[in-house]
């Protein structure tokens, strides 16, 4: 996705990612213009972000894995800090049909209204959607898909 937002001329690109060497990977595979988007290393749940900075917070498949609701509670604090009123917010996890682990993890599932229960009512629930994913190794997973807007 940076890579496209990047070609778009889109600017104060944040890409977060617990892992360094998945950061290293992505920023490598883009070269040069890599250095256009910021590079964050951080348990999402717990980075420090800039107040008010974001248009746009989308999150494709890291919500699910928050397992302890003080890990959640953390997450949408920082959507909370870091999105600006007006902004909007994407969060794809596993849906109702979803799996129930993950890479050898513990997942969590909603549906539309369970995860914007999770969220509040700082956020109006726009739009949400499902989808039957198709993995690399041929399984299928249900996905739902959250669009809102923070008031």
């Amino acid at each position: 996705m940076v890579d496209d937002l990047l070609e778009r001329g889109y600017q104060n690109v944040t890409v977060l990612d617990i892992s360094p060497t998945a950061l290293d990977l992505a920023r490598n595979r883009l070269g040069p213009v890599a250095d256009k988007a910021h590079w964050l290393a951080a348990d999402v749940a717990y980075a420090f972000l800039p107040s008010h900075a974001y248009d746009v917070w989308h999150d494709r498949a890291v919500f699910h894995f928050l397992t302890a609701p003080e890990d959640r509670a953390g997450y949408v604090q920082n959507v909370m800090h870091a999105v600006k009123r007006g902004g909007h917010v994407i969060v794809s996890t596993f849906g109702p049909e979803g799996p129930s682990t993950c890479s050898g993890l513990d997942v969590m599932r909603y549906d539309a209204q369970s995860l914007h229960d999770q969220f509040g009512r700082r956020f109006r629930l726009m739009e949400s959607a499902k989808e039957m994913h198709q993995t690399p190794f041929g399984t299928t997973q249900q996905f739902l898909y959250c669009y809102c807007r923070v008031e």
